[in-house]
Parts: structure tokens; C-alpha cells; sequence
């Protein structure tokens, strides 16, 4: 990283210019004498590292350090201390201070903790950076589904999601179950903690106890070393259990414990584990038959099962299709690098027909199949897979969306399909709207959606705010 900003806060004169003198060339130095000087200086500039004397008159090094660390972007602080204040330093360290030197210092080691400091800073930044991107993706706003089978189930998780219910998901392979366990997790007060998610049906049986919950060094034949599991790093957030359906009994009973207790053992140890986690699990078995053959524990349905949530197959949602068609279009040509591209309409229209059987995941391979393969300047059926094109149509009456010209051009086939999206965003919007008289906050609620959101897709579409809009939708503009 370039030359950390470090503030330097002594009350000695000579301090002060040692510390600028030994840092000249790896940092950028600021140097105050007290801590009320400290203070304006952390409150109106940025800093990466803070060095703090702790014994200084007024505001001492303890005061600073609790005030510095209150600021939205606080540096990471470093005490400097005399040797017989080493007890203070210490209790300064659990206030959230990062190191402490002792006067006289040495020049190495002072050097060495600055570096540390920053970098540890800069890690820091770099973390909450990407947890904020995360959290963005997986806001309620960036779930892709108007249609009302998808409003309904946003609707539960926006509920749910500020809770610590345990949420069960349940429904066909591919309807989007980690999607909906990442927007509750990132929407509820746990979304600075760890998410930490597991495919149950992917680890051999005999391996997934030690898995979640770790066990100790010789519990079997290959734990060379202590390990921790899944439910430990999962400690003040959430853990996602997908295809826990597919649990062995003897996990089962564990899993089970930690429900009802909050604790549970390593494989091979004796020490009893408390951890505050929050489960979240998804299933595409029918769990109410696995209870009757005995392969699932009706004890630990019942405990998983206090908010129930199925999750409804791409079928029962085709008015979300050309949505998601467009979502998909937009991510995989960004992935790799590509310039985009639509389909025509004869190949939107024969996605726009088709069943699938394997749910938004069988639609987004499809889309990543057909940009990587096809050279056409827009996509064809015969850029989709045969399966697509050979299968009958669904027996109910195709989307009622309007079509573009079939033209050649690239064009003319985003302007095709960009019609039949607004369109369909025109409809739902106007009818939300006139199930809520034109109050925009339930309207935009109805739609699981902001008010700000609302407003911006209205002016977009043209949408007045007044009752009479029903005719922009219905003479097709």
C-alpha cells in the first residue's frame, strides 16, 4: 500500500520528533502535543495508524483511545508507554488498541508495529468494502421477482429476516434457496458476522459431523491436528444447511442439541461449546415422507420448521422469465468480458414456452451456454440447448407481453425484449398501484420494493401518479 498517514501524540517535544524522524520515508507524519488537538485532527482527516502517549495532561491516552475509536473511521492505535504503565497499556489493548511499545523504543520494532498496523487497517477496509458489496447484492431490492408467487415469499423474508428464527426452505433443485439465505442473513442485524454455508449432500457421512463441528487432534485416523468446524466459525452470524435433507441420523441428534441448547462437543473431545448461531436450511426432499421411512428426526423437523418457506419452481413464476432472462444476459456477458448481446424473439419465445425442469439454475446455464458459444450478433434458438427447443409448450396460455418486428439486427432484438420487460414491470406497478388507491408506500411495499425505487421506475415508464395510468399498460406502450 502507498505511505500510511500516521498521527503521532506526545507531550514531549522530543518525542514527537524522534517518531517524525524514524518514520520519514514509510509514512506520512502528523504530530500533536495533546489529546484535544489529537482529537480535531482524527475528526477532520483521515489516518491510518494513530501512536498515543498514554500518560498526558487533560485528555489523557485511555480517553483518547475511547473517543478515536467512536469516529466512523477510526486508525488503529498504538500506545507508547513507559515500562511501569505496561499493566494500563495492556487494559488500553482491550479497549481495541492494536499494539503497544514501551519507551524507550526500539527503532525495528516501532517500525515493524506501524507496518503491521496499517496493513491490519487496511485489511479491515477492505472487508467491510466487500461486505458492503455483498450486502448490496443480496438486498431485498436486487431479488429478482415480480411476479406475485416471488412477492409472497419476500414478503415472509423481509418479516423473518430481523429475527433469529430458524428458517426452513424448501423446493425443487434450482428455485434459488441460497439466494433467499444470503438476503436473510445479509438484511438481519447478523450481516457483519460470518455466513457460513454448507451443501450436507456433498461431504461423505462419516466426514460431516467433524465438518460442522470440528473435532480434536486423533479423533480418527487422519485428524493430525485440532480442527474447527463450520457451527465455530459460524459464531454471532448465520450458517445456511442446504440439502439437510440428506443429514445421516447420528448428525441429526447433534444438530438437534445445539437448537435446543446452544452447545455442543468436538468430535473426539469432552469440551463443551456454546455458540450463538442462527441456522438457516433448504431441502428439495419431501421431509414429511422422510420422517414416516425414519430417515429425518421428527424431533428436528419440528425445531427447524419454525418458519416455513417453499420457494416456488420457475414455472409457477413465468411472469418473472424475461427479467431474469435480462439479469442473466447482463452478468454472464460482464463475467466474461463480453459485449451484450439478446436473443431474438423466436428464441425468447421458445424460453418464453419451455417448462424448466431445473428452475432458475437450468435457465442461467442455458444463458451462459448460449453467449459462449454463439458468434451471432444476437442469440438464436439455435443457441439454446435441445432440450429447450424439442420440448412441447407449457400446457397454460403463453405470456400475454408485447412483441417487437422480428428484426435481424442486434438492435432491433434489445429493443424487442426491452419492450416485453417494461411492459411487464408497466402491468405489475399500475396494479399495485391501484390496489393501493395510489399510495405510492404501499404500493411499493405490495411490490417488496422501496417508495424511492417505486418512483424512479414510474418516471421511467412514464407511470402518472394519478389515477388513469391503467391505459399506458393496456395500449401496449
Amino acid at each position: 500500500m502507498e505511505h500510511p498517514r500516521v498521527l503521532v501524540v506526545d507531550d514531549d517535544a522530543s518525542v514527537r520528533e524522534s517518531l517524525r524522524m524514524v518514520l520519514k520515508g514509510r509514512a506520512h507524519v502528523t504530530a500533536v502535543a495533546d489529546g484535544t488537538a489529537a482529537l480535531k485532527e482524527l475528526t477532520n482527516g483521515s489516518f491510518h495508524v494513530a501512536l498515543l502517549d498514554l500518560v498526558m495532561p487533560g485528555m489523557d491516552g485511555l480517553e483518547l483511545l475511547e473517543r478515536g475509536q467512536a469516529l466512523d473511521d477510526p486508525p488503529q492505535f498504538i500506545m507508547l508507554t513507559a515500562t511501569k504503565t505496561v499493566k494500563t497499556a495492556v487494559r488500553a489493548m482491550k479497549l481495541g488498541a492494536f499494539d503497544y511499545i514501551t519507551k524507550p523504543f526500539d527503532v525495528d520494532e516501532l517500525q515493524v508495529v506501524v507496518d503491521r498496523a496499517a496493513e491490519s487497517g487496511a485489511m479491515q477496509r477492505e472487508l467491510e468494502t466487500l461486505r458492503t458489496e455483498v450486502g448490496q447484492r443480496y438486498d431485498f431490492a436486487n431479488v429478482i421477482g415480480s411476479s406475485q408467487a416471488m412477492q409472497k415469499v419476500l414478503k415472509i423474508v423481509k418479516r423473518v429476516a430481523p429475527l433469529r428464527s430458524t428458517v426452513l426452505l424448501t423446493g425443487e433443485s434450482g428455485t434459488g434457496k441460497e439466494v433467499i439465505a444470503r438476503a436473510i442473513h445479509y438484511n438481519s442485524p447478523r450481516r457483519d458476522q460470518p455466513l457460513v454455508a454448507l451443501n450436507c449432500a456433498a461431504i461423505p457421512q462419516n466426514l460431516l459431523e467433524a465438518e460442522l463441528f470440528g473435532h480434536e487432534r486423533g479423533a480418527f485416523t487422519d485428524a493430525h491436528a485440532r480442527k474447527i468446524g463450520h457451527f465455530e466459525r459460524a459464531h454471532g452470524g448465520t450458517i445456511f444447511l442446504d440439502e439437510i435433507g440428506d443429514m445421516p441420523p447420528s448428525t441429526q441428534a447433534t444438530l438437534l442439541r445445539i437448537l435446543e441448547r446452544g452447545e455442543f462437543t468436538r468430535v473426539g473431545g469432552e469440551e463443551v461449546i456454546e455458540v450463538d448461531v442462527r441456522v438457516v436450511a433448504a431441502t428439495n426432499r419431501d421431509l414429511d415422507k422422510s420422517m414416516e421411512d425414519g430417515s429425518f428426526r421428527s424431533d428436528l423437523y419440528f425445531r427447524l420448521n419454525v418458519v416455513a418457506l417453499p420457494l416456488p419452481p420457475l414455472r409457477e413464476r413465468r411472469e418473472d422469465l424475461p427479467l431474469l432472462i435480462r439479469h442473466f444476459l447482463e452478468k454472464k456477458s460482464r463475467e466474461a468480458g463480453l459485449p451484450l448481446r439478446n436473443f431474438t424473439q423466436a428464441a425468447l419465445d421458445r424460453m418464453l414456452a419451455y417448462r424448466w425442469p431445473g428452475n432458475v439454475r437450468e435457465l442461467e446455464n442455458a444463458i451462459e451456454r448460449a453467449l459462449a458459444l454463439s458468434d451471432r450478433d444476437a442469440l438464436d434458438i439455435d443457441d439454446l440447448p435441445t432440450k429447450v427447443v424439442a420440448a412441447p409448450d407449457l400446457a397454460a396460455s403463453p405470456l400475454t407481453l408485447p412483441v417487437g418486428n422480428e428484426g435481424t439486427s442486434a438492435g432491433s432484438q434489445a429493443h424487442s425484449m426491452s419492450d416485453q420487460v417494461d411492459a411487464l414491470e408497466r402491468q405489475l406497478i399500475v396494479t399495485a398501484l391501484h390496489r393501493a388507491d395510489y399510495n405510492q408506500t404501499r404500493a411499493a411495499e405490495d411490490l417488496g420494493t422501496t417508495r424511492r425505487i417505486l418512483k424512479y421506475k414510474m418516471d421511467k415508464l412514464g407511470i402518472d401518479e394519478t389515477p388513469g395510468s391503467e391505459s399506458q399498460f393496456s395500449s401496449g406502450a
